[in-house]
Order: structure tokens, then sequence, then C-alpha cells
């Protein structure tokens, strides 16, 4: 980009405070990737004994990084592992150059920290089809390992932006049988964002105790709750990557435990909202719920075609109640619904219902909700007991200056 971007009217006030998680420690550098006076490269470092799991997009062009990331999951956990990440450059679709730049920074990595090559995790986020200029960045691995620290989580947050407008993070602790545990994570998202697995980077660190298969279980089936259920744009990125590190350094056994998991579902949802929040060119953020689905996926189906209508983003975008636009998304769903039994809300005003508009309904009281910054849209189906909540933001036509020249 040319210049940086203003921050997002939906972002929240700062950074919060993070707990800090023992057993990992993070570094940040300035490489020169694509972005000049800023840094663009993030380094953790993890103690022996972390357990590590991610999910990773399924799209069919995925970038070097995540493949070589998915072949190293499960690896013995008994040695230290490290995660490099670098901005401005995707590393996708570069044919066998991808996997040559993959190949030379594991190897840096591994010969400067000390882990092994099968626990150094990367990943690359920004522009597709460009080679990766890795001897920038393997120039500052002796640097990055020089400046470890376990309270550098908000400059790590920072390294990874592309187009983000802030940088995100979310924390928790919770006790479990008297003791302390601490999660805190951070994310990077703006632009090309419908998850199919995860999405875009997001790190997650906790100390708790956790074994690696339960780990990776619980990852998968809080990802379906949370960053699967978020969209800005319909585009699944080639680079999604979400990683979860439990260092185990608290003691704390979590395997298995309801509050564990709860707390890390509440970090990963804050995460993705925070994701939406700053959607490229967004201006307000819109919760979808869906209830009288006939199943769950129908449920979400109806939800993800809703969300990702351009007519019915630009409708909330111009603040116009646009109730048919719903109706619209609904039908091309592909998922059941019958027109007669459908009811929509906008926030606690009731819009339209037994296929025709309310009689309730005043165009005065639908626009007064699309005003505002936080819009809800229900949908009851009236088929069953299937439910399900998606979110997502306006779409602008700062969308379209924001992507129009990306890559000059």
């Amino acid at each position: 980009m040319a210049k940086p971007l203003p921050r997002s009217p939906l972002a929240p006030a700062g950074f919060p405070d993070l707990p800090t998680i023992k057993g990992v420690r993070f570094a940040t550098a300035a490489a020169g990737v694509k972005y000049q006076d800023r840094t663009d490269v993030m380094l953790a470092v993890l103690d022996p004994g972390t357990t590590v799991s991610g999910v990773f997009t399924r799209s069919k062009t995925r970038s070097a990084p995540v493949r070589d990331c998915q072949e190293k999951l499960g690896a013995d956990p008994s040695a230290s592992a490290a995660i490099l990440v670098n901005s401005g450059n995707s590393n996708a679709f570069t044919g066998h150059h991808g996997q040559t730049s993959v190949a030379e920074i594991v190897a840096a990595v591994s010969g400067i920290t000390g882990a092994p090559a099968g626990r150094v995790f990367t990943a690359s986020t920004g522009v597709i089809g460009e080679p990766l200029p890795h001897d920038r960045i393997v120039a500052k691995i002796a640097e990055l390992n020089d400046g470890l620290n376990a309270d550098a989580l908000e400059a790590a947050a920072a390294a990874i932006m592309t187009t983000d407008t802030f940088a995100k993070g979310a924390g928790a602790t919770v006790t479990i049988d008297g003791q302390t545990v601490n999660i805190a994570g951070i994310a990077k998202g703006s632009g090309m964002i419908a998850p199919d697995m995860a999405t875009m980077l997001v790190y997650i660190f906790t100390d708790a105790k956790v074994e690696q298969s339960a780990l990776q279980a619980q990852l998968a089936k809080i990802c379906d709750r949370t960053f699967n259920c978020i969209t800005v744009d319909s585009d699944t990125s080639t680079s999604d990557s979400l990683m979860l590190c439990a260092t185990g350094a608290s003691g704390v056994d979590a395997t298995g435990n309801p509050e564990f998991e709860q707390a890390l579902e509440g970090v990963m949802l804050d995460l993705a909202h925070q994701v939406v929040r700053d959607g490229e060119g967004a201006t307000k953020f819109v919760e979808i719920q869906v209830t009288g689905a006939e199943s769950d996926a129908d449920a979400k189906t109806h939800g993800l075609a809703i969300a990702n209508s351009p007519l019915v983003k630009t409708a909330i975008a111009g603040e116009d109640p646009n109730w048919g636009r719903v109706v619209m998304a609904i039908g091309k769903s592909g998922a059941a619904a019958d027109r007669d039994l459908l009811s929509i809300s906008f926030g606690d005003v009731l819009v339209a219902e037994k296929g025709w508009v309310a009689p309730s309904y005043k165009e005065e009281d639908g626009a007064a909700q699309m005003k505002q910054d936080e819009i809800t849209i229900k949908v009851d189906l009236g088929l069953g007991d299937g439910a399900a909540t998606v979110w997502t933001c306006d779409l602008t036509h700062q969308y379209i200056t924001i992507n129009a020249d990306y890559r000059s």
C-alpha cells in the first residue's frame, strides 16, 4: 500500500493487556520484505515439551509454508520449537522457489535457535505470485534470536499485519484445580476472509499442559464455531493458518478440561470478531442469527449466504433496510426454506413474516437499525431446531480502493 490505512472505526480502543505465557518468547525485526520502515518478521521460540496443533486452509492453491506446516504437526514435542512469520509476501504460487524459501528459512532458524527443522514452522502473508526474498529474512534471524522476550506479543501482532489497520490480540486466565492457566493469542486478517478451516494467520499460546491429539481435536472443534463462522468478502486465502501451542509451563494438565475449552473459545471468538471489525473498508459489524432451520448445517449455509451477498452488504453500507435482499440470499443458498414460514428481523424490529412484510413494520424503524455501528439480522426458517450465528461486515467503496492497488 502506498500509505497506511486509517484505523477501522470498529477497532477496539487499544491492544489488550495480555497475560505472559511462560515457555514462549517473541521478537520482531524489519527485514524489508515489502514494507519499508516497519517490522515485518516475527519469531516465536517455544520451550521443549510444547505441543503444537494447527488448522490450515483447504485451498487447492495453498502456499509452500502451509504445506510444510501441515507435514510437521504431531512431531515429537520433547525438543524446542519455533515459528517464523513474515508479512508483505505470501510465498504462494511461486513454484519450486516457494519450497526453496521455506527450506532456507527453516534451516537458518533451526541452526540459530537450536529447534530441530521438524519443529520449525513458517508462515508468509501478503502478495501472491512473487518469489519471497528469503535472504532478507535469513539475515535477520540472529538479531531476532538475540531479542527474544516473553512480553513482546503486541510487537509480534504488529509485525504480521498487511492491510490490517490495528494489531489484534486476545487473552484469558482460567483457574483449574486452584491453579492459574493463561491463554494469549494474536491474529492478522482484513481482506480475503472466508475461512475454510481456520483463518488468516492466528497464533495462540497457553501455558497449560495438553496432549497433542486432544489439543488438535479441540482446536478443530472450536474453529468451526468461531473462525469458520466469519466472512469479509467470501474469498479463502492461500495462506490461512491457525496454530495453537501449549507449553505446559504452568504444570497444569488441561486435557479435556471444560473450563479451559470455554476460555480458549472465548479467545478465538474475540480474535475472529476483531478480524471482521478490521474488514477492508468496513463501517458496520454484522451478526446474523439463523434459527428454525432443518439442521445446524442448513442454518450456517443460510447465514453465510446472507453474509457473503454483495447486495446485502452494500445495502448495509448504505444503511438501507432492504429485507428483500435477505430473502434473495436465503432463496439462493441451496438449504431448505419455505417462503411462507420465513420471518426476518433487524435487531428487535420484525420486518417480514409469513411470506410478506410484517403488518407492524415501519420503514423508519428498520432504517434506524441500519444506522447503528453494530447490526443484528435475525432469520427464523420455521422448519426445525437448527441454528447458527455468523459474523460479517458491510461492503464499501473503500474495499475496492484498497484492493485495486494492492500490488502497487
